[in-house]
């Protein structure tokens, strides 16, 4: 069985900016996304987070300065301030302003119920959630494959933002459009290779 990446070796978020990796199904993006929030360790090599040896690194204190938004939200049981709760943000963190970041309107969302959002505002909820740490570095995992174009746009426009203060970006897409509008510098990978 061929390893889900071989031989790979890449520096990113170095530079800041946002970087995209792009490729078919089963190239190893999103393993590369796991590997680099901790939520698998590689079988063979080694990842580095700010030239130190990934596994030398505490996990949660990691996750806090490397966040991670999946390609399907995943919320918990509660309110949408429960979930922003869950990312542990400094004292003082205004969850309304996180939200507001993300398109959510505070006051109509602050207080619902996770379960009750629709695709779109779960995904943003998420967002929000990551942003809560006020990472170093976003991980993106196709976070707009399932929004509405309104979505999309806002996902982006924030995204953007985000690169332009500082926070490395990693995007995993399929869309070879949001590639070229987001993107500072493209991956491809294929079979587990970097091809471009």
């Amino acid at each position: 069985m061929r390893p889900r990446l071989d031989r790979v070796s890449m520096a990113l978020g170095k530079d800041g900016g946002v970087t995209v990796l792009q490729g078919p199904s089963g190239s190893g993006k999103s393993t590369l996304l796991r590997l680099l929030n901790r939520l698998v360790a590689p079988d063979a090599g080694r990842v580095r987070y700010r030239g130190a040896d990934l596994a030398t690194h505490d996990v949660l204190a990691h996750r806090r300065e490397v966040g991670m938004v999946f390609q399907a939200p995943v919320l918990f049981p509660g309110t949408v301030a429960d979930n922003l709760a869950v990312a542990e943000p400094d004292e003082g963190t205004d969850l309304a302003a996180l939200l507001a970041r993300c398109g959510l309107a505070p006051e109509d969302f602050l207080e619902r119920e996770a379960a009750t959002l629709s695709g779109g505002e779960a995904q943003r909820a998420c967002l929000a959630r990551a942003l809560g740490t006020r990472p170093r570095v976003l991980l993106m995992d196709e976070p707009t494959s399932a929004l509405d174009a309104d979505a999309t746009a806002t996902i982006e426009a924030l995204t953007r933002r985000l690169a332009g203060e500082g926070v490395a970006i990693v995007l995993v897409t399929h869309d070879r459009a949001q590639a070229a509008r987001l993107g500072d510098r493209v991956i491809v990978l294929r079979e587990g290779r970097v091809a471009a």
